[in-house]
């Protein structure tokens, strides 16, 4: 069917079928540590490393990352759906990260440890679009975890459910 006005619940509809990795999004400063469950996350470049993560404005922890400038992307694996449940959900930011542990990289920024890789930022520019703010950030450091087992699967989000991706080496 082909819409010739596209409505904000058309929109939301339509982007459900764009499958996303899921990633927590953390910051960390005087006010402490925050971080939000997001899928609007992608490469920019790789010269310099660039990465493009976007947020809602009426994120309660928006203020906290404009006051930062720092971010870290801890791309999830398919055992970390609880944990970004609790990083969507209305909980605190402390009983956020009473969920998986916690290390830092160069930024300060919490990074998960056995996250698939994450990505130690410095928001370098911030562009407002619609509802949403467009944080620029390159990537100052990489951690990537070790395989598990012999699994290395992603959490992947399609159709308004996770999923996993990736292969399983069988023993």
């Amino acid at each position: 069917m082909i819409k010739d006005r596209i409505d904000a619940t058309d929109f939301r509809d339509a982007m459900s079928l764009l499958t996303t990795a899921v990633n927590v999004v953390t910051t960390s400063g005087a006010t402490g540590m925050h971080g939000f469950t997001a899928s609007a996350v992608c490469s920019v470049t790789d010269t310099p490393p660039t990465l493009l993560v976007c947020m809602n404005q009426t994120s309660r922890s928006h203020g906290y990352f404009l006051e930062n400038k720092i971010l870290s992307v801890n791309v999830l694996g398919a055992q970390h759906e609880q944990l970004s449940n609790a990083f969507a959900s209305k909980l605190c930011s402390e009983e956020r990260f009473e969920y998986g542990s916690w290390t830092q990289l160069q930024t300060g920024a919490p990074v998960l440890e056995d996250a698939l890789v994450s990505f130690d930022c410095e928001i370098e520019q911030i562009q407002q679009v619609g509802t949403h703010s467009v944080f620029m950030c390159r990537v100052v450091a990489i951690n990537q975890a070790e395989p598990q087992g012999g699994t290395d699967e992603g959490l992947v989000y399609f159709n308004r459910a996770y999923s996993r991706v990736g292969q399983v080496e069988l023993i």
